[in-house]
């Protein structure tokens, strides 16, 4: 035999696509990567597909803990996802989550029909059987024939102003285990806070924090979002806050985790019924008591 074919290197075998995109997880169907525009029909990410799989990625490490728990518990978990758009998460969720198992669906809710209509397509197509999609409001989706009794997590990314709100209400009225909530454009209290802001400056000095247009704002949203977890709080839940860094929304993305607690050994509802009231009055937000009533 001849020298060089002797020394001639073994060929290597071709590297995985996962090998290749250490972003995807093991299993992880390319089919709805593609479908999702995600990953090019030659399996590639450009920067900012790349992003978006990051994106996505890290908000489900967050909630796939919280499937994986309620199916170890009970066998079954439905997770009603509000704002769906056009259901990046619920897709990945159910293909990472759901897909291997025989229990467990994924219920999208959005008011925009042509992506329901969509999602519902590529459903069918790559046979993620356990997925419906809704074209509905969140509130018209509290009452909805096609949605079970029992939810066991609702999600709710960048559901604008008061949707939010409308979120929290329909995981109180159907006893959600888990809430994950990503606000965005929070405009009501700011409103408010902008009609009583010459009273409030005769009131408190605490009123300079708000006195600009920019700062109310800031200060409305940043509110809104204490009022939701006293809220949450005040029915039985455990809130964690915590950031969404790096996503293209904006440039602070607040992640709101909420658990339901079997129990209130240490007073927390009462406690935090009396600090949202006290909050609403610091801030001259009474005209939103309604809203955040417990």
């Amino acid at each position: 035999m001849p020298s060089a074919a002797r020394h001639r290197p073994s060929r290597q075998p071709a590297p995985s696509l996962q090998q290749q995109l250490p972003e995807l997880r093991e299993g992880q169907s390319v089919a709805l990567l593609q479908a999702l525009h995600i990953l090019t029909r030659e399996g590639k990410l450009n920067q900012d597909t790349r992003r978006k799989l990051k994106q996505v990625n890290h908000l489900v490490q967050f909630i796939e803990p919280l499937l994986t728990e309620v199916l170890d518990a009970r066998g079954d978990v439905v997770l009603a996802d509000h704002g769906a758009g056009k259901s990046y998460l619920g897709f990945i969720l159910y293909d990472l989550v759901l897909r291997p198992r025989p229990a467990g669906q994924v219920i999208g809710v959005e008011t925009r029909e042509e992506l329901v209509i969509r999602s519902r397509a590529l459903a069918t197509e790559l046979g993620f059987e356990r997925m419906r999609f809704l074209a509905t409001t969140v509130q018209q989706s509290m009452d909805h024939p096609d949605m079970p009794e029992r939810i066991d997590v609702v999600t709710a990314l960048h559901a604008c102003d008061t949707a939010t709100d409308d979120a929290i209400d329909f995981g109180l009225a159907h006893g959600a285990q888990h809430m994950v909530l990503v606000p965005c454009c929070q405009a009501e209290a700011a409103g408010v806070m902008r009609q009583h802001k010459a009273l409030a400056l005769k009131r408190t000095p605490l009123a300079e924090l708000w006195r600009h247009p920019l700062h109310t704002r800031e200060m409305g949203s940043q509110i809104t979002n204490v009022l939701r977890c006293l809220r949450l709080e005040a029915h039985g839940y455990q809130v964690t806050v915590t950031e969404l860094v790096g996503w293209e929304h904006s440039m602070k993305n607040e992640l709101i985790l909420a658990r339901k607690m079997p129990d209130d050994r240490h007073g927390q509802r009462e406690r935090a019924r009396e600090r949202l009231l006290q909050v609403l009055d610091a801030f001259g937000l009474q005209a939103m008591q309604t809203r955040f009533a417990v």
